[in-house]
């Protein structure tokens, strides 16, 4: 007998205002840090946060990598850190028209279940309201999507900082 298919829901969640973001509790020495595009730690992070979630970072080849980066020239690498620590990632990517999406976010295995995530999506979210977005004069959404197969508790971190469901997608 073969196993039952497994369903997977992608959610999309989005925030138009800044003024609806619930921030966390800041976090002593926790912080955000741009990395230029070519930084390893783009590489080595990413693929670490995303290994337990299927993110195709964690297998990505070199070659891969370099594509990926190049035909991604807006998005920003922000690099979570805890006490100057890598901690995890925030990769923010401005779009045409005011949006702002957050195309990656999480933490290092080693940070998670510390009461990091919140204060670390407050920051990425107050980022994102502050990156130019071509041809706009202001960002009029942030946005993301999360999926069944990430952190049990990203959906509900994401609700709690304020951004609500727009829009879910459910396949096998």
């Amino acid at each position: 007998m073969s196993p039952a298919p497994t369903t997977k829901t992608v959610t999309y969640l989005k925030m138009t205002n800044p003024g609806q973001l619930a921030p966390a509790p800041a976090v002593p020495g926790l912080a955000l840090r741009r990395l230029d595009a070519a930084s390893p730690l783009i590489r080595s992070v990413q693929a670490e946060v995303g290994a337990a979630y299927g993110w195709r970072a964690s297998t990505r080849t070199p070659q891969q990598w370099d594509e990926h980066l190049a035909s991604r020239p807006l998005r920003q690498h922000w690099l979570i850190t805890l006490n100057d620590e890598p901690a995890g990632v925030a990769y923010l990517e401005p779009h045409p028209g005011g949006d702002v999406e957050i195309t990656a976010f999480g933490l290092l295995p080693a940070h998670l279940g510390k009461g990091l995530g919140g204060y670390a999506l407050t920051l990425a979210l107050q980022q994102a309201w502050a990156t130019p977005s071509p041809g706009a004069a202001r960002v009029s959404r942030v946005w993301l999507r999360t999926n069944t197969n990430d952190h049990p508790h990203a959906l509900g971190n994401y609700q709690k900082r304020g951004l609500r469901p727009y829009r879910t997608e459910t396949s096998s």
